[in-house]
């Protein structure tokens, strides 16, 4: 996960911004994770469409390389688990993400932002046929009426398509280990 930059003030379930005691901290400490792949956003150099806008409007946060850098709190797992750039929403858009989803039971997600690239990879998971486990207090969004929003869209898939819960709950399910975990990094 990069850096939370100051002009996008990302708010936990909490109320907390930018909290270094994220919930998924517990849960890459934890033995229920078998698979982790973390994803980032990073603005490629030709944007196609819309996106040369958006690289555009929030061109200062890409060029800065402290914001977009792993924070230190997950320099250990980075250093295990393979972390793949994307440059638009939906981690689904990296094939290796898709190759490894589709041989998991659930896709366990959390991250930042959760009103776009979560909620993007959410989407594309149902899409390609995975179940998704959400944690509600692992995902951070601009504001904490739109990341309620976010958890409330994500709702109406459940019971089918995806499950929300807090880390504590997925970490006292009997959940089994079969599953990825996914960190969903963008800005």
């Amino acid at each position: 996960m990069g850096r939370c930059p100051p002009c996008f003030r990302l708010v936990l379930p909490s109320g907390s911004r930018c909290d270094r005691s994220f919930p998924y901290l517990r849960l890459l400490n934890s033995q229920k994770t078998k698979q982790v792949i973390f994803t980032q956003y990073l603005a490629t150099e030709h944007p196609d469409g819309v996106w040369k806008e958006y690289n555009k409007v929030n061109a200062a946060v890409n060029s800065d390389p402290w914001l977009n850098e792993m924070m230190p709190e997950f320099l250990p797992w980075v250093k295990t688990y393979p972390v793949f750039t994307k440059s638009v929403y939906s981690s689904f858009a990296i094939p290796e993400v898709v190759k490894a989803a589709k041989k998991a039971r659930h896709l366990v997600i959390s991250g930042v932002v959760a009103e776009c690239c979560v909620l993007s990879t959410v989407l594309s998971a149902i899409d390609a046929g995975c179940k998704v486990i959400y944690l509600t207090d692992a995902v951070a969004g601009l504001s904490e009426v739109s990341r309620k929003e976010t958890e409330n869209i994500i709702s109406y898939f459940a019971p089918l398509h995806t499950v929300l819960m807090t880390t504590e709950e997925y970490l006292l399910s009997d959940t089994p280990k079969s599953h990825l975990c996914y960190k969903v990094s963008g800005h």
